[in-house]
């Protein structure tokens, strides 16, 4: 391992994981943090997330050679501006954000002068907070490297290991790709189920409650996802807005079909619609993506 002093930025759901997942993984390496909340700093600090969790984000990140901004992307600019006097000249900047091309321009112009290499851990639940991680998050998820064009390849290789070390599967892309990918994947599954939720919600009154009281499993999945961090993901759809667009765009076109099926009593092209999906769910649990046990195996972690 390359890296003999991690430094992790924000000690919620992500960054209190590799915070543990370090401490099991990889003997020997040393781990600081801190977070914005003095709260969450005190919590860090109990369960030991980091070896050290400091009240100054200068201090957290003096002495690392990898700092990991676990922050909501709309706060990664001034995140890295407020750690830039602690850190050393070689120092490799990473985060763990899930929109890579605003969080590349925001680190590239808070730190002109060290080498950014941003990733994307394609791994989390809908909990937050200091007491929602755990030192597995990432055993057989995916995590997507997206190093700018000038990246010192040596360093990106250093930080694809350091994932690696963490039980991740690595993939490295293009920024702009990987938004499109993860508007389809992530973004746009997020988008609907707040929004499906919410429209629930306005219909409780309607219905005299039975909506949330007679939830069925597909309901539910979709409260589940629309527990995730408001601030995270309302920062992710400002962020990357456009490729969000584009593929709501076509989402849309999509369901106009559907709905068009619906009304002329077309089963057939709603059973391929649903056959075809219906291969992509097992494709993904044949990739070990996902647990084909009726809670995802979920259980386990809450």
């Amino acid at each position: 391992m390359s890296f003999n002093h991690v430094a992790v930025i924000g000690l919620g759901l992500l960054g209190g994981s590799i915070g543990l997942a370090v401490r099991d993984e990889m003997a020997g390496v040393t781990t600081s943090g801190y977070d914005a909340d003095p709260q969450v700093r005190a919590r860090a600090a109990e369960r030991k997330l980091t070896d050290t969790v400091h009240d100054d984000p200068v201090e957290a990140v003096r002495g690392a050679d990898l700092v990991i901004l676990c922050v909501p992307v709309g706060a990664m600019e001034e995140a890295a501006r407020s750690i830039a006097p602690g850190l050393s000249d070689d120092c490799v900047i990473s985060d763990v954000g899930s929109s890579k091309r605003s969080i590349t321009n925001a680190l590239r112009r808070a730190l002109p002068n060290h080498s950014v290499i941003p990733a994307h851990p394609v791994a989390g639940t809908e909990h937050s907070g200091p007491d929602a991680g755990f030192s597995t998050l990432f055993h057989q998820r995916w995590c997507i490297v997206t190093p700018p064009a000038d990246a010192d390849p040596e360093k990106v290789a250093e930080l694809v290991d350091f994932w690696e070390h963490l039980g991740a599967m690595v993939e490295t892309m293009d920024a702009d790709h990987h938004d499109r990918v993860l508007a389809v994947t992530s973004h746009i599954p997020h988008l609907i189920a707040y929004t499906i939720v919410g429209t629930a919600g306005d219909m409780e009154e309607v219905t005299r409650s039975e909506v949330i009281k007679y939830s069925a499993g597909g309901f539910r999945d979709f409260t589940r996802i629309a527990a995730s961090d408001p601030t995270m993901w309302r920062d992710v759809f400002l962020n990357n807005k456009d490729a969000v667009l584009e593929m709501l765009d076509q989402f849309l076109t999509d369901l106009a079909l559907m709905r068009e099926a619906i009304r002329a009593g077309d089963g057939e092209m709603m059973h391929d619609t649903f056959a075809r999906t219906r291969a992509i769910r097992r494709s993904i649990v044949a990739l070990g993506q996902d647990d084909p046990r009726p809670d995802f195996g979920r259980a386990d972690h809450e």
